[in-house]
């Protein structure tokens, strides 16, 4: 791995070099597994167990990978059956919190029999103190955030689109940094204080960048320009993590946090934006003020709040599982929205320290990294030779 040295000319690195072991996003199969709230979730679990036959096949949704005859091994630390879901009959298994679209953490029904590509090497590491790296489809035209940093397992499809999951750590317990072997060295030779773990993510979720040929990062030669950035992005990823690790909730200041004017309908089918008020409008709902940077903030194209609000709002096919949903909007979801429109207002706001960041760069020089190319090893996922797991039909497995 190596960037080219010397002001604008220089190259960029492929977070692929950065952060070499990564996984395609996950493949749920079927839309009711996830669902805003868990008393949805539990729902459908116990509507799907109370049907038989060809009833249950119909609502299970089977598909080439997932059947109701197939037996599957659990998911690394979750209690998921392992038998034939055809024979299921017990309670719901606790639903764990999962991120299933830009910003949009929603909750997840952790059973392996139900989703058809779940990635268990990537809940095999998921922990307290894990965070995983998204990227973000390219779209001609549109600007937004390259990198998405989450600190809940993450669906990985961004608008849609397929993103590569990049954990920062490859062990649980914040152990083995996901990082190319040689480039925090490499990094301290021009930053004798800098270049942990935490330190490269800040920067990568500050300077990486989204090309044709996927995100790159490019990496500064100055100290200043190093430690700015840096500072740039614990703040990105502070704010991305909504208080969790450690850190404080987001809040706009006093007089410009969102508060709800009107109460949002029982059945809202749509969100109107008036820029002149700073006004959001579900139907009869209002919500104000809502900066114009928290409603225009798009990801791969997509406007956030209009994404986040079709989730919850769109009709399912009648006789489905995904039918069974809240009667009404619930509070939690008003709640869970203001927050949304704070997180975003926030981000939107640092996005012209971004672009500032992005012209330091090439005007004070890049950083030439001198860093071999990561072995294969260091692109798979590491062995855990010590980590018992239930296979198919209860048998344990040895990792």
């Amino acid at each position: 791995m190596s960037g080219a040295g010397g002001g604008a000319g220089g190259t960029a690195v492929p977070l692929d070099d950065v952060m070499p072991w990564s996984a395609g996003p996950l493949r749920l199969g079927r839309g009711w597994v996830v669902a805003p709230d868990v008393r949805t979730l539990r729902a459908r679990w116990d509507a799907l167990v109370a049907a038989a036959g060809e009833e249950r096949a119909a609502l299970f949704r089977e598909t080439r990978a997932r059947g109701l005859d197939r037996p599957v091994a659990a998911l690394p630390g979750q209690a998921g059956g392992t038998g034939r879901f055809a024979e299921e009959h017990g309670a719901c298994p606790e639903p764990v919190r999962f991120a299933h679209g830009p910003f949009d953490e929603q909750w997840l029904l952790p059973d392996h029999r139900l989703i058809d590509v779940a990635r268990p090497e990537l809940w095999r590491v998921a922990d307290g103190v894990q965070l995983f790296a998204v990227e973000q489809g390219r779209v001609p035209g549109e600007d937004g955030p390259a990198v998405l940093v989450s600190g809940v397992l993450p669906e990985g499809r961004p608008a849609g689109k397929p993103g590569r999951i990049r954990p920062l750590y490859r062990r649980p317990g914040g152990q083995e940094p996901n990082l190319a072997p040689g480039l925090r060295a490499a990094l301290r030779e021009r930053f004798p204080d800098a270049a942990g773990p935490g330190d490269v993510l800040a920067w990568v979720a500050a300077a990486g960048r989204t090309t044709a040929r996927g995100c790159e990062v490019p990496f500064t030669a100055d100290p200043g320009v190093w430690a700015r950035g840096v500072e740039l992005g614990r703040r990105l990823i502070g704010i991305q993590l909504r208080g969790a690790r450690g850190g404080e909730r987001p809040r706009l200041p006093g007089g410009r946090r969102p508060y709800v004017r009107a109460a949002v309908p029982a059945r809202p089918v749509s969100m109107v934006y008036d820029a002149e008020e700073q006004v959001l409008l579900l139907d009869g709902g209002r919500i104000a003020p809502v900066p114009a940077e928290a409603w225009d903030f798009r990801v791969g194209g997509v406007r956030v709040l209009e994404g986040w609000f079709a989730r919850r709002t769109a009709e399912p096919a009648a006789g489905t599982l995904e039918a069974l949903r809240p009667s009404a909007w619930p509070q939690e979801w008003t709640s869970e929205l203001l927050e949304l429109i704070t997180v975003l207002a926030l981000l939107g706001q640092l996005e012209g320290a971004r672009e500032e960041l992005a012209e330091e760069i090439a005007r004070t020089g890049w950083h030439d990294l001198r860093v071999p190319p990561a072995p294969r090893a260091a692109r798979a996922p590491a062995s855990v030779l010590d980590h018992h797991e239930e296979g198919p039909g209860g048998q344990f497995v040895l990792l």
